[in-house]
Formats: structure tokens, sequence, C-alpha cells
């Protein structure tokens, strides 16, 4: 069998040494061969077993996975939604209606991959090509008629995708992030067009027209369907009215008018939403079925999760980016009758550049701050944290290093009818400090104060 793992090998196994950001495959030769490897593929070397050297071993692992798997998945209609923000909401949303709708369906992404009895977590956003094909093939077994997949911009450029097909690609937005590793907004958005470039002849791209850079995906040749609340689009939204814990607008297309009630909040997921509504619209699903069943969609875990009591509300949500932490405060603000509290950090070893930003946009628009850890990493909590505090011109923050006692000490301020954000890491249930993971979920911090 053929393996890209070593510590997966066993006797009589091929291993193939693929090189990604952050390990080269050809490193581990040897660990494969002591485990029992009786075959190796390469791009360099000479070792003790049959070695097969090939110029590109990602492309050699595409074209083996095509060959051996093609016809299991032929069938799967394929959706990959990319941008900064926005890609597990969208997924998640798009998964859940369409199996209420009866089209059985798969979720691949960040908070796992999901089948409708069945769920596991995952290492990264969009995994590797070889486990990809292995839950593809999955969910073709069991009998899924879509896989709904984020796809991620380290995905693209490192080749995580290749040979994979789809038919419908969709763009939610571009906003700052991961620049530690793309360098330039130019290169971090040529990583992204990357999957509009590779979809099937017959496939759609669905494209966010209110985002920026909309019009750099909007690809010649493509077949694109545009979608917004500014302009007219081939699908119009329109008539949004926003609440505490749900949000009505109306949706016109080919001069019918729907309105739609999603139940959780924001503007933002109207725009995650959409994705939905357009390819049950594309597959001629019945829409008076689909805006029914758009009531009973439940956002995924860490995702404006909501912890109240009958005095004030926390919420818990993954936004790490500037533009996801201003999405959420203005949301907030379109209903809030008190204060504002915003509780966030940045994370060691990532992109710097974004730290005073994302300090100046949280205390600009909340009534108050708490700065505190987010994943450290290896670098130095108090420095990232004085990162974020630099140049900010209001005085309405504190420092509270560790992120227990930040939980522990907002809630211990807000009053009748006050929000506190919890922001930055959603639906994770730990902490990273040096290279170390310790448990810590904000949900159930919160939950210990707020009943």
């Amino acid at each position: 069998m053929l393996k890209v793992n070593s510590r997966s090998i066993e006797t009589g196994d091929t291993f193939i040494a693929i090189k990604s950001a952050v390990r080269d495959g050809h490193d581990y030769i040897e660990d494969a061969i002591d485990r029992g490897a009786a075959c190796i593929i390469a791009e360099r070397g000479d070792y003790s077993v049959k070695t097969i050297i090939v110029p590109d071993t990602k492309k050699y692992l595409s074209n083996y996975l095509k060959e051996l798997y093609a016809d299991k998945i032929s069938k799967l209609k394929l959706i990959g939604i990319t941008g900064t923000n926005g890609k597990t909401t969208s997924c998640y949303l798009l998964y859940q209606l369409l199996n209420l709708l009866g089209m059985k369906s798969a979720y691949i992404g960040t908070i796992g991959f999901y089948l409708p009895e069945k769920h596991r977590e995952l290492a990264n956003t969009t995994p590797d090509l070889y486990e990809q094909y292995d839950m593809l093939v999955e969910a073709a077994n069991d009998d899924c008629v879509f896989v709904a997949m984020e796809v991620s911009s380290h995905a693209l450029v490192n080749r995580r995708l290749d040979g994979i097909k789809f038919d419908f690609a969709g763009f939610t937005n571009l906003t700052q992030d991961h620049l530690d590793y793309h360098k330039t907004m130019e290169e971090y958005k040529k990583a992204k067009i990357n999957l509009f470039q590779s979809m099937k002849r017959s496939g759609y791209a669905i494209i966010n027209m209110d985002d920026k850079y909309s019009n750099d995906f909007v690809l010649e040749g493509n077949k694109n369907i545009l979608f917004g609340i500014n302009g007219k689009h081939d699908y119009k939204v329109s008539n949004v009215k926003l609440f505490n814990n749900y949000s009505t607008f109306k949706v016109t297309h080919d001069g019918e008018v729907r309105e739609v009630m999603l139940p959780i909040p924001g503007t933002y997921n109207i725009y995650n939403y959409m994705y939905s509504y357009i390819i049950c619209d594309m597959f001629g699903m019945e829409m008076d079925d689909v805006v029914s069943e758009t009531r009973n969609l439940k956002a995924p875990s860490g995702r404006y999760q909501i912890i109240s009591n009958d005095k004030y509300t926390a919420i818990i949500d993954y936004a790490h980016t500037p533009d996801a932490v201003l999405n959420i405060i203005n949301s907030v603000k379109e209903y809030c009758e008190g204060r504002i509290f915003t509780l966030i950090g940045c994370g060691g070893d990532r992109d710097k550049t974004k730290r005073p930003i994302m300090g100046e946009i949280a205390s600009k628009n909340s009534d108050y701050v708490i700065f505190t850890s987010d994943n450290p990493r290896t670098e130095d909590p108090e420095v990232i944290l004085s990162d974020i505090t630099n140049g900010l011109k209001k005085t309405n923050y504190e420092i509270v290093l560790d992120r227990k006692d930040a939980i522990k000490k907002a809630i211990s301020l807000l009053e009748s009818k006050d929000i506190l954000l919890v922001l930055g890491k959603g639906h994770e249930d730990y902490q990273i400090i040096g290279t170390e993971k310790i448990h810590l979920s904000d949900f159930e911090e919160v939950s210990k104060y707020i009943k």
C-alpha cells in the first residue's frame, strides 16, 4: 500500500516522500525503511530498498490517487469554499441544509469531517491529498451526494487538492491574514484564485460581490454566479433586519422574491448562508422547502455561540482577523442595549502586522476591552500583548495575561443588558503555550460564571 506517513508504514508498504511547507518527506525515508517499507518513491536519493525517482512526488501521488479513486468519487458533487473568513460557517450551513432536504452530504473543514451519523477531528482545515481522497471515498461509500469542503490558501499553495475538480467554488472575502506565510496580500489573493482555476468545465463559481477583491475572482471562461447586498447581481439580498438571535432578509432571483429567516444573527452570516441558498436553487430544489428548512439551521461550534442568563450575554466566536473582529462587534451593536465588552488576543508565531490593527479595532468599537493570551506558542505572551496595544488611542482596556483569569474578570464587569464577546478561539478547547497543548475551552470557562 502507498503511504505518505512513515509512522503508518507496515511491512511491504511503499513510502512516497512528499515535501510540504513544514516538513520534507525525504527526511523520513530511513524511518519508513526501518518500519518495513519495501519501496521508496522520491525526488532524489539512493536507498537500500527498491527506489523510484520521479520529478515531482506530489504530481505522482495526485495521478496515482486519481487513477485509484476516480470512479469511486465521480458521482459526488464537490463544493469548495475559500476566503479569509466565513469558510467554516458557509460549508457547515450547506452541509446541514442539504441533509435537512434529504440530500445526504458530508463536510470537510476546520471543525472536522462530518457525515450525518459520525464526526472526527482533523489536523488541518484542508487535509493532505491522501487523507482528502480517503474522506471522499468514505463519503461516496456512505451514499453521499454532496461534499462541502473548506479550501485554505495553505492547501492551495501546497497542492493538497491536486487533481480534485470542483462542481462549485465559492469566494467569501479577502482580508488580512496569514501574511507571515504569504508575505503580501497579492500572493495571498493568488493562492485563493487557484481554486477558481481548478473547477470542472461544467462547474460554477459563486462570488460575494460585496468584497472589494470580488472582481479578481470573476474569471473569464468560468460560469460565474454573483450575489450581494450592494448593486444588482444574479442573487440580490435586500431588506436586511438584524435581531439578537436571528436575521431576516429578502432574496431576489430571476424576478422571484423570497423572504428568509436565518436563526443565526449578523450580516456576515447572511453572506455565509447565501452559498447554501444558491446551490440549492442551482440544483433545482424546491425553494419553499429550502426557506422553510433554513429556520432549522445552527451555527457551527464556536461561531456566534451564545451563553446568557436573565441579565447579560456572552458570545464565543472564532473571529481572529481584523475584518472578522469588526464584523462581529458591528453585528452586536445593531441590537445591544447595554455595553459591549471584548476579550481578545493574537496568536504567537503568526502574522505580527495584524496585531495593532486588531487592538485598534477592538478598542475603538467596544466600550471596554480585555486583552489576553491566545495561543502564544513559542513567543512571549507579554510581547504579543505589547504589540496589540502599541499606539492605541483610547485607554478603555486592560491586560490580563492568563485567559481563564481574563474571562472571569470580564464577566465580573458585566451589568444588565451588557454583552461580552470572547473572541479568537471559538471551537478550540486548548491553549498552545510553547509547543504544548493545554486544555482550555472558552465555552467551559464562560459557562462556569454564566448560568
